[in-house]
């Protein structure tokens, strides 16, 4: 048994990527984040679409539209396949914990 809100000791200095679930159709993860962003110029473009909830924190994210989506405790975001976007700000105190699905 494991526990989403239970976070390492000390906490790392770069986003941190735990694998839940994984077989051909999803993958399921949670990510921490201790102030990390997407580096400037980078945009994640990804072949899946992606679902992912902000478990806990505070959270940005940016389309390459320009579009700005603000995300609190318990907010949630489907972010289709294909669609330009970065991670523009996270929360060190608390930190985020994120629950990324992908699927086809």
């Amino acid at each position: 048994m494991k526990n989403l809100w239970q976070l390492p000791d000390p906490l790392p200095d770069q986003e941190q990527f735990d694998l839940l679930l994984q077989n051909q159709n999803i993958t399921l993860e949670r990510i921490i984040s201790t102030g990390q962003i997407t580096p400037e110029g980078k945009w994640y473009d990804q072949d899946r679409i992606e679902w992912v909830v902000l478990l806990q924190g505070k959270a940005e994210i940016t389309y390459d539209t320009g579009a700005v989506i603000n995300l609190n405790k318990g907010d949630y975001l489907l972010i289709p396949a294909r669609q330009k976007h970065r991670v523009t700000f996270t929360s060190n105190e608390p930190p985020c914990i994120w629950l990324a699905l992908h699927f086809d």
